[in-house]
C-alpha cells in the first residue's frame, strides 16, 4: 500500500536517469532508515544484502544494484512539497479518516520550538512548529512552520481544511 502512495510523488528525473524506479528506491530507504540505516552507504548496504527478498517481493529485475551516490541523488531530487503530500495521504488513508465513520474523530494539535534555532544576532526568533496528530491510533497527520507574528489557532484551522478533515473535534495538549 505505501509503494501505491510513493509512486504518486513526481519524478523530476530526466527520462534517460531513470534506470531504477523512484518508489522502489524510496520504499527500500525506508526499509533500510527502519533496520538502523542512518547515511546513503548503509541504505546502499541493506538494499544489496537483501537484494533476493526484495527482487523475488517485487519483481525488480535490476541488472545491477544502484550506487549510494545513485540514491543520494534520487533522494535529494525529491521535491518536499511533492513529499510531503504524498505522506499526508497515506497517513489519512491508515487512520481512515478519508471515510465517513460514524463516531466522533479527535485530532489533537500541538505547537512546539526547536531548542536552538533561533539567531540572537540577527534578531532571528526560535522556528516553531505545529503538528496535528491522532491520540489514539498515534498517528502523526501533518506539521507546519509557524510564521513569525502569526497566531497559532489560524494556522491550526487552515491546516485541518488542508487536510480535508470535516466533523472532527480538534483539542490542543
Amino acid at each position: 500500500m505505501l509503494k501505491s502512495f510513493l509512486s504518486e510523488i513526481k519524478d523530476y528525473r530526466r527520462k534517460e536517469g531513470k534506470r531504477y524506479k523512484l518508489a522502489d528506491i524510496l520504499l527500500f530507504s525506508i526499509f533500510a532508515i527502519l533496520g538502523g540505516a542512518v547515511s546513503y552507504r548503509k541504505i546502499h548496504t541493506f538494499i544489496k544484502g537483501h537484494y533476493d527478498v526484495l527482487n523475488e517481493k517485487f519483481g525488480l529485475g535490476w541488472k545491477r544494484i544502484p550506487a549510494y551516490t545513485t540514491i543520494r541523488n534520487i533522494i535529494i531530487g525529491l521535491s518536499v512539497s511533492d513529499s510531503e503530500e504524498c505522506f499526508r495521504k497515506y497517513s489519512l488513508k491508515l487512520s481512515d479518516l478519508s471515510e465517513e465513520k460514524g463516531g466522533k474523530v479527535f485530532i489533537s494539535c500541538d505547537g512546539k520550538t526547536l531548542r536552538g534555532s533561533f539567531d540572537n544576532f540577527k534578531d532571528k526568533k526560535a522556528i516553531e512548529i505545529l503538528s496535528a496528530f491522532l491520540p489514539e491510533s498515534r498517528i502523526i497527520l501533518a506539521h507546519c512552520d509557524v510564521e513569525e507574528k502569526t497566531d497559532g489557532i489560524a494556522v491550526v484551522q487552515h491546516l485541518i481544511k488542508e487536510l480535508g478533515l470535516k466533523n472532527c473535534i480538534r483539542f490542543s495538549d
